[in-house]
């Protein structure tokens, strides 16, 4: 893999590609060019070929790549060869949807351990999973070796919840409160807040109403 820095857009559309590539493969298909996968994902061919140059030369010209073999770089580039454990903190709503998520352990992940420090929900079975206090937190990070907490907790518990991850020494959180969280540099945090993405849905629609007054 080169050493230049990938910017996050391109992992982004290499995860999308790598599902379009499962896709493929699942019902049979051997070879694929780039403008099939532009056209499967709904980005452009010199698109497709710029991401995946990012990573090394794949394919070959007039032929197209290899669905099988592209797809199972594309899980290696994205770490999906491997079993990551999560530990998500919020019992919830959103805690048990998550939990209950079929997609993790699709691509790899695996919900390892769900907290609580409700005494209403602890002791609580969600699927496979029992609601463990939050005390318990950092000796099961450590047995279950989680690498990557999920925070699905209310605004005002958020920011203590991370501190607690990034002590137990936690290495990325997939943060759903509605918050900017402070986390040291060297944690690696995602923020999910379902308004945002809403409110671009609508500021586009209201763009475009716009565009045609």
């Amino acid at each position: 893999m080169k050493t230049l820095r990938v910017p996050e857009a391109t992992v982004t559309r290499l995860s999308i590609y790598s599902r379009f590539l499962e896709r493929l493969d699942r019902n049979g298909v051997t070879t694929v060019s780039s403008g099939e996968i532009a056209e499967g994902v709904g980005v452009s061919p010199a698109q497709v070929r710029k991401d995946l140059a990012y990573f090394g030369e794949f394919g070959t010209r007039g032929v197209g790549y290899n669905v099988k073999d592209l797809m199972k770089y594309t899980f290696r580039i994205l770490g999906l060869d491997q079993t990551w454990s999560l530990a998500i903190v919020g019992a919830g709503n959103l805690g048990f949807a998550l939990c209950t998520y079929r997609g993790f352990n699709i691509r790899s992940f695996y919900v390892a351990a769900v907290f609580d420090n409700d005494p209403t929900k602890i002791g609580k079975r969600i699927g496979n999973l029992v609601v463990q206090p939050l005390s318990k937190f950092p000796e099961v990070v450590k047995n279950e070796n989680i690498r990557i907490g999920i925070i699905a907790v209310p605004i005002s518990a958020a920011q203590e919840v991370a501190d607690l991850m990034v002590k137990t020494g936690l290495e990325a959180i997939l943060n759903f409160a509605p918050v900017a969280l402070n986390v040291p540099d060297h944690v690696e945090i995602r923020n999910v807040d379902l308004s945002v993405k809403l409110e671009i849905l609508t500021f586009n629609l209201g763009f475009k109403a716009a565009q045609n007054l």
